[in-house]
């Protein structure tokens, strides 16, 4: 396929995805094809999807064949990058962020759940269900095709199994914490593995034999890590299910102090500020607010919103940890967000630390998207509250 000038060099930058309009020539076929600048010089192999605005994603830029030998050493060398973690679950290969675009590789203890999110990259199935069993050696492989960019590419947007039996839970650890996975119905691929680094350092600041609240608690993974240092950890969310999993995860490491709450964060937060109730450590880790660029003012909005409600309720030198998951507000939008939530509420907030997504979810400078959770730690320097 032979692509524009302007497309040859998003590759020379660093980027991997070509757009529809840049492309100028070649077969509309989904699989691997060989690319070349307007003078016909050859630049790399990419991923084809026909159906996709992102037609081409560079997987090589090299002639060499790209065949299960190639898919393990890749797969084998993304995994080398994720020793010293410290838990069993964990992304073995995080997308463009590992250079193999369009693919997600989760670790469950002994399973894996994976994602093949492009047209180009199925076609190469065979290929890699062999390399993944060859480095990972899984007990079971799902693919979790549940996913919209599956649908808009053409292909069937539903889970399979397709090596061996994957549980419906699977126990696992983090840090000093266990928790349950839920690898065939859960968010993403059965938890959040991007906020691992952020749930233990939440953990680490909660003040022994304080007040915490978990906002927004799903699971409850950032009340687990709170429940070992806080007294009593009240956790928040809208879903029954979500908080009857709080309750079995709690019990899953004999923990006692940890109230599963059914509730609207925002309410509820609402009500503390009101009421004389205030927290020594909160966590507000909402869903993504803002869907597309065009919806960030309002995301900005409620982010402001959530976040003057929860520096209200914050005790004197209380700590606050909050972050976003929205891809479309970067981070200096949500600090600037933060700023302007801390001059409304009437409080004394300093800036501890920016926080960014775990390091097997690696973020390139050059490739954006990539990275997409941001977040603060701040920390109430005033002793009062109104």
């Amino acid at each position: 396929m032979r692509v524009t000038a302007r497309g040859a060099e998003r590759w020379a930058r660093g980027h991997p995805w070509i757009y529809r309009s840049d492309v100028t020539g070649g077969a509309g076929v989904a699989g691997l094809v060989r690319v070349e600048d307007p003078r016909g010089r050859f630049i790399g192999q990419a991923l084809s999807s026909p159906a996709s605005e992102i037609r081409l994603r560079l997987l090589e830029r090299t002639d060499r064949r790209v065949d299960r030998g190639w898919w393990r050493e890749q797969i084998a060398a993304a995994a080398d990058r994720r020793r010293g973690i410290d838990a069993d679950a964990w992304r073995g290969v995080h997308g463009e962020g590992d250079g193999l675009p369009s693919l997600i590789i989760d670790r469950y203890d002994r399973w894996v759940v994976a994602q093949f999110l492009s047209a180009g990259l199925e076609t190469m199935r065979d290929d890699l269900l062999g390399a993944i069993d060859d480095v990972l050696s899984p007990a079971g492989v799902l693919l979790r095709h549940d996913v919209p960019v599956r649908r808009r590419e053409g292909l069937p947007s539903e889970p399979e199994l397709v090596v061996g039996e994957v549980p419906d839970q699977i126990e696992v650890r983090e840090g000093a914490v266990r928790y349950l996975a839920a690898p065939w119905t859960g968010q993403k691929t059965g938890a959040f593995l991007d906020q691992r680094p952020n749930r233990v350092l939440a953990g680490q600041l909660a003040r022994p034999g304080g007040r915490a609240l978990d906002c927004f608690a799903y699971h409850g993974s950032f009340a687990l890590h709170l429940a070992r240092h806080a007294a009593h950890v009240l956790a928040l969310d809208a879903s029954t299910a979500a908080l009857e999993r709080v309750a079995a995860n709690a019990a899953l490491n004999n923990l006692t102090n940890i109230e599963a709450r059914e509730a609207d964060a925002f309410e509820a937060l609402r009500g503390f500020a009101r009421g004389s109730e205030r927290f020594d450590t909160i966590v507000l880790d909402p869903p993504a607010f803002a869907k597309s660029r065009a919806s960030v003012p309002d995301a900005l909005r409620g982010y402001r919103e959530i976040n003057l409600r929860a520096m209200r309720c914050l005790a004197p030198g209380g700590i606050l940890v909050t972050a976003s998951c929205s891809f479309h507000v970067r981070l200096p939008e949500f600090l600037r967000m933060l700023a302007d939530a801390a001059a409304d509420s009437g409080r004394r907030l300093a800036l501890l630390r920016v926080l960014g997504q775990s390091e097997d979810h690696p973020e390139l400078l050059t490739v954006p998207e990539t990275g997409y959770l941001k977040g603060a730690v701040l920390q109430a320097y005033d002793v009062s509250s109104r």
